[in-house]
């Protein structure tokens, strides 16, 4: 019959329409909408009955709607089983959804090995498969079941509205999703979902080969030693050999860890990295670490070669590709000389040539030790240095310094100033593990706004020696000059560099014989701008400025200790340029003259035919009637 289609599925009879009446029972799915338009019109129909294959599967004509899960579909309440065919007596009415009288069974029967069942005596919460929660239907109590709890199902699912009747053997629902859309659903039995293949024999012949095809990442690596690379790469850590104890290491970079700073040994320098590291080292009893101590003797440092390549490993007995550390400072070892530790190690200094891919050529180390008083809890702040440059580099051609950007100032480098013909890079007070100004300063890095302070332990007693003393602690020796305009500025040309405004704390009229005037703060500013293309800026010092802080000192109160200040502050004062304009554009404009365009015209009637002249002249008289009208 046109505009419909009757379809079954698992050996399902077809309804029989007769006399425009619906047997009930029945799975029926338009395909049109005006065939419900149709139904008065049928009077009189054969009777068809179509039985289709045990393999025929459902065609529903409706769109493909995604599947739900079991979990999906959330607490099973009466499943549809039908046992026996439809009685043809039912007569529903067409188009309303008729479900017969159901028979309610678990579509999601309880697994033999309940793997959520964790509590032995108690009803675990979601186990549908735990038997002492003694529930038949556990989806009506739980608003879900565990995974593992119940079996894997799978649904096939059409719209609702398509469906009046079901005959399905399978267990059944109506399922309403998050969007409001109701779906009717058979549970598929695929008992492939709850099985797993056949376990695999394992035996020693196999077990290498099953492990290597599902295995993933182990803790203990299997595969074969990568080989040593040829040359060192930037960042790679530098071997050294120790002929001593035929052990090789790497060479240390001591850094400071945690809030108090502390050394710790395993951080390794990195080729081609040249950099600082300062740390500190407490000692509950320095008596004994004194000379027991390997990170306070000099002989730690140098007593071992540095490989120049990595390949240098293969063969350590091969002394063509190891590289001794020369000493170039004269050292002691420590020596305990009452309550006095002495030449103690507190800076080293390690300077290593390289040649590209053949490796290190020169190591040297020099060293600065200090006395240290023995005293409970007392610290010791090390320095740690290792500088790289290419192999016999003549510093008499270099710069003196490293580069703080080419040309413009990079965010984060040294400050370059200058004292007469001697450059280096401004800095700031540092303070030791107790507070106290310590000889090392920070270094003024371009574009990073820093404050310091420590407490100072003048040696001067006088009031013009100690102003002096305290000036000196605040813009470091030698007192700085000229900063360099660009990070490559040459100490040789002076046209490089701008001269640092200063101002003194001036002295004030008061009523006060024996105080004195101390500096305590020193605020330096930096004036910078970008210049240049802005699609490649380059920074730029236009001027800095010292500004000191000062405040009156009674000699009587004056303490054994002075608290200082030091900050730096970059101030931005680059002007950008005008937005460019937009294109240009027309204006157009008429002429002042009405009659231009006739004079243009009569000019040019000596040079041309009357015929063409003749529609001017009659436009003119035209126009002139016209004109002479309105005026009337």
């Amino acid at each position: 019959m046109r505009g419909w289609k009757l379809m079954t599925s698992m050996q399902l009879l077809l309804p029989v329409l007769l006399g425009g009446f619906w047997s009930s029972r029945v799975l029926c799915t338009p395909l049109q909408p005006a065939c419900y338009m149709c139904l008065p019109q049928l009077h009189l129909l054969t009777v068809v009955v179509l039985m289709l294959p045990d393999a025929a599967g459902p065609q529903p004509s409706s769109p493909a709607q995604p599947l739900p899960t079991s979990s999906a579909l959330g607490p099973m309440t009466t499943e549809v089983e039908t046992p026996a065919p439809p009685d043809s007596s039912e007569n529903p009415t067409p188009g309303t959804p008729v479900m017969p009288e159901n028979v309610t069974t678990d579509p999601f029967p309880a697994l033999p090995i309940c793997v959520c069942d964790l509590t032995p005596g108690t009803c675990d919460l979601n186990c549908c498969c735990d038997k002492d929660c003694d529930l038949l239907h556990p989806r009506t109590v739980f608003s879900f079941c565990l995974p593992g709890s119940v079996r894997s199902s799978s649904w096939v699912c059409v719209d609702n509205s398509l469906i009046f009747r079901s005959n399905s053997p399978f267990p059944s629902r109506v399922f309403t999703d998050s969007s409001g859309i109701t779906q009717f659903c058979v549970l598929v039995n695929n008992s492939k979902l709850n099985y797993f293949q056949k376990l695999q024999t394992v035996n020693a012949t196999n077990f290498q080969a099953l492990a290597a095809e599902f295995g993933g990442q182990s803790f203990t690596s299997t595969s074969k030693t990568q080989p040593l690379l040829p040359f060192y790469r930037a960042g790679d850590p530098i071997l050294t050999y120790h002929p001593s104890q035929s052990l090789v290491s790497l060479l240390k970079q001591p850094a400071a860890v945690g809030a108090g700073g502390f050394c710790t040994e395993s951080n390794p320098a990195g080729f081609l990295e040249s950099k600082s590291t300062t740390c500190t080292r407490f000692f509950r009893d320095l008596a004994r670490s004194c000379t027991s101590e390997p990170a306070l003797d000099a002989t730690t440092y140098y007593n071992f070669t540095v490989l120049k390549v990595p390949r240098g490993m293969t063969d350590l007995q091969d002394t063509k590709l190891q590289v001794p550390v020369t000493l170039t400072s004269q050292t002691s070892p420590p020596l305990l000389d009452g309550n006095t530790c002495q030449n103690i190690v507190s800076q080293v200094i390690y300077d290593i040539e390289t040649n590209g891919t053949f490796g290190i050529q020169k190591v040297s180390v020099s060293f600065r030790q200090n006395n240290l008083t023995v005293q409970p809890g007392v610290s010791l702040q090390q320095e740690f240095i290792i500088h790289f440059r290419a192999f016999e580099q003549r510093m008499a051609a270099a710069p003196t310094g490293p580069r703080s950007g080419n040309p413009g100032y990079l965010v984060g480098k040294p400050l370059l100033v200058l004292t007469g013909d001697f450059g280096h890079s401004m800095t700031l007070l540092q303070s030791e593990g107790n507070g106290i100004c310590s000889v090392k300063r920070h270094e003024v890095q371009f574009g990073v706004n820093t404050i310091s302070g420590c407490k100072l332990r003048p040696k001067e007693v006088n009031c013009g020696h100690l102003q002096k003393e305290i000036y000196q602690a605040l813009h470091g020796r030698p007192k700085p000059e000229h900063v360099a305009i660009f990070g490559n500025a040459d100490p040789a040309q002076k046209g490089g560099w701008t001269r640092i405004l200063s101002r003194n704390c001036s002295v004030s009229v008061i009523n006060c014989t024996s105080c004195c005037l101390i500096p305590v703060s020193l605020e330096i500013q930096v004036l910078w701008a970008h210049v240049g293309l802005q699609s490649n800026p380059q920074a730029q010092v236009a001027g800095a400025r010292f500004l000191y802080q000062c405040k009156f000192v009674q000699e009587h109160q004056r303490g054994p200790e002075v608290s200082l200040t030091t900050l730096v502050n970059f101030v931005d004062i680059t002007q950008k340029p005008e937005p460019p304009r937009d294109q240009p554009r027309a204006d157009w404009k008429l002429p002042f003259d009405f009659f231009f365009p006739f004079k243009v015209a009569f000019s040019r009637g000596a040079h041309v035919q009357m015929d063409s002249a003749s529609p001017v002249l009659l436009l003119c008289i035209f126009l002139l009637g016209l004109l002479n009208a309105q005026t009337k």
